[in-house]
């Protein structure tokens, strides 16, 4: 079985209360639950994470080294800022997916950089929270396949 983990930065805790025009109204909770009866359905192990610690993310991702077989990471506010968080994702050395529930290239200038996607093995955004599902499903395929 395999065994992921999804990795949410800054005020993601807060999903279903701010800025429901870009995020939608999906609270934290539901949003775990979701992801945890998918990953169920296709026989994964999944843990999820959230701070907005820069520093305590950066310690999740390479404990992840030895723990986990992928990861989805939606680093949100630092996904534009953060190099620790790059070098950690860029050390794993298993697949990662980012994730961001906005489609951060149709936001303000400052988001539409980020510092994670040229060490991620795909990106997903602008899908909403259902973004999440889809990859779930792609990070299980792509598992299948580097197990064969």
């Amino acid at each position: 079985m395999n065994r992921i983990i999804i990795v949410n930065g800054p005020n993601l805790n807060l999903l279903g209360e701010r800025e429901q025009s870009q995020y939608g109204s999906m609270n934290y909770s539901q949003l775990k639950e979701n992801c945890e009866a998918e990953a169920q359905k296709i026989g994964f192990e999944i843990d999820f994470f959230q701070s907005n610690v820069e520093g305590e993310i950066v310690d999740v991702i390479q404990e992840s080294r030895k723990k986990y077989d992928g990861m989805i990471i939606n680093a949100a506010g630092f996904t534009h800022t953060s190099v620790a968080i790059r070098d950690a994702l860029d050390i794993l050395n298993k697949p990662i997916i980012e994730l961001h529930i906005s489609n951060i290239y149709k936001r303000e200038e400052f988001r539409k950089k980020s510092l994670i996607s040229d060490v991620v093995t795909g990106g997903i955004f602008g899908l909403g929270t259902e973004g999440y599902i889809l990859a779930i499903i792609r990070l299980h395929k792509m598992l299948q396949n580097e197990n064969k």
